[in-house]
């Protein structure tokens, strides 16, 4: 089991975008789906270490705006060349309109 982490609140995350957030020297990816949930990846792509947030949402794909390398950000699933290895993804919930993350300890 984890701690829960608050990360933003949700209305810095528009519908059918992304934030990037920082904590401890961690950059997180937080989405916000057509559906209103919220989801959370590692922020950086795992091709090639770029940022995701500045890349582009469609549904729920986030597209690494380097190599245009594709995930699920709702599974992490890695979609195809030159993506090779899954994004990490986090649990999340909402509580009194702030986003939470949840990370475990290793």
């Amino acid at each position: 089991m984890g701690r829960w982490v608050d990360v933003c609140a949700t209305t810095e995350v528009d519908e059918e975008d992304l934030i990037s957030v920082e904590f401890e020297g961690h950059d997180y990816a937080i989405y916000h789906d057509e559906d209103g949930e919220f989801f959370a990846t590692d922020a950086h792509c795992t091709h090639e270490k770029v940022n995701l947030c500045d890349g582009f949402v469609e549904g729920e794909i986030i597209e690494c705006p380097k190599h245009n390398g594709r995930f699920n950000f709702k599974t992490g699933e890695g979609l195809g060349s030159p993506v090779c290895i899954d994004l990490k993804t986090y649990p999340c919930k909402v509580e009194n309109e702030r986003v939470f993350i949840e990370l475990v300890e290793v």
